[in-house]
């Protein structure tokens, strides 16, 4: 670490984008600000793995977010992060996916710059593309979608997003974090005037053990989820480009078994 008596020495914080879970999709340049970083102060998802590419002596800090309670608000986050830089720290900030896909990068940004002090972005695979890859779920195709969408699905404030035109025919929307909302999501999308029988796939723990990829209709997201118990991390991809990927057909399932036990 550098020191304070070293009137050259100056601190910096590091952005970085640890993609979605598996350690072989980081780039080359997130190893290296791992291996340089006194602290590194993560997302509670991070794979263990990744982690061990900071020294052994750097200090973790975790700053775990779970549904409707966090370790640390973002304000606490942003402070940290600026205390760490001013003793002249190279503070690695480590994110899930992207920084600056739905991590709050932007806002750490702004209160860094805000104190004077020096920051980088190192971008990473965000949770939409690794999920996708594996699930050979092609987002956009020349014969199925010209068009992708990203957008946060939580509960707060749903009723009130405007999604028209963002999903249909030949037009693909991922949302990020709209698990525990999927039945309204679902209702949502109707409303506005998607079919029922649009094509939907959730996408869960891609890329780590134990990822599923899962599809069914719009119709019945929220049962699927319920059906089988998704928990996140999980993303949710509405449109035609789903009949293409590897996603298990579990509407097709349920039916079977239902048709079995009647």
């Amino acid at each position: 670490m550098a020191s304070l008596l070293d009137p050259q020495s100056r601190g910096k914080v590091i952005l970085v984008g640890a993609g979605p879970g598996d350690p072989g999709l980081l780039t080359l340049r997130a190893v290296e600000a791992l291996k340089s970083a006194d602290i590194v102060v993560h997302d509670g998802l991070i794979d263990p793995r990744v982690l061990d590419y900071a020294p052994a002596d750097a200090q973790r800090i975790s700053v775990a977010k779970q549904r409707a309670r966090h370790t640390l608000p973002q304000e606490a986050i942003n402070a940290l992060i600026v205390a760490h830089v001013r003793t002249g720290a190279i503070v690695v900030r480590l994110k899930g996916g992207d920084p600056f896909v739905f991590g709050r990068g932007g806002e750490e940004v702004e209160a860094v710059r805000a104190a004077g002090l020096t920051v980088e972005v190192v971008p990473g695979v965000s949770a939409a593309l690794g999920c996708a890859a594996e699930a050979m779920l092609p987002l956009t195709h020349r014969d199925w979608s010209s068009a992708v969408s990203f957008v946060a699905g939580q509960c707060k404030g749903l009723s009130e997003q405007d999604w028209s035109g963002l999903a249909g025919v030949g037009r693909t929307l991922v949302i990020y974090m709209g698990v525990a909302s999927g039945g309204c999501i679902a209702d949502k999308l109707m409303t506005d005037g998607l079919a029922p029988d649009m094509p939907v796939a959730v996408l869960e723990r891609g890329t780590l053990p134990g990822s599923r990829a899962m599809r069914t209709v719009l119709a019945d997201l929220g049962g699927l989820i319920d059906r089988e118990k998704v928990q996140s991390p999980a993303i949710i991809v509405v449109g035609e480009v789903v009949l293409l990927s590897d996603a298990e057909n579990r509407l097709t399932a349920f039916a079977s078994q239902a048709e079995a036990l009647s």
